[in-house]
């Protein structure tokens, strides 16, 4: 199956070594896409894991989860991308069928050799 990041790759030769902790990704693109990609495979744990320690409080392993399953995830697209910042828009479709976007810049951390999702602004 092709990676739902976008990527143009494998999933196994994609984002699945990340979700199944064989290695970390190596860039905070790398690990945006591979959340998303979290996303739209349901892979709460994973998506709470990558949350920086001082934002889990806010986003629990349950909501992650449920944001992932209620949420029909089209396609990732990265407007831009930096050391520590990805701008990215994400489509999926809303409770009416029709196409909407999750525009946002993430802010990222890296610690201990592992990235980490931080916040974001929305646009």
């Amino acid at each position: 199956m092709n990676c739902p990041c976008g990527s143009n790759f494998i999933y196994a030769a994609c984002c699945e070594p990340y979700h199944l902790k064989l290695t970390f990704a190596p860039t905070a693109e790398g690990l945006m896409r591979s959340r998303y990609s979290a996303f739209v495979l349901a892979k709460a744990d994973y998506l709470y894991e990558t949350t920086h320690l001082s934002k889990r409080k806010e986003n629990s392993k349950d909501a992650y989860l449920q944001s992932a399953r209620n949420t029909k995830w089209l396609k990732l697209e990265i407007v831009a991308a930096s050391h520590n910042q990805v701008e990215f828009k994400a489509f999926y479709l809303n409770k009416s069928l029709q196409t909407e976007v999750l525009h946002e810049k993430s802010n990222f951390k890296l610690e201990n050799g592992k990235w980490y999702y931080v916040d974001g602004v929305f646009y």
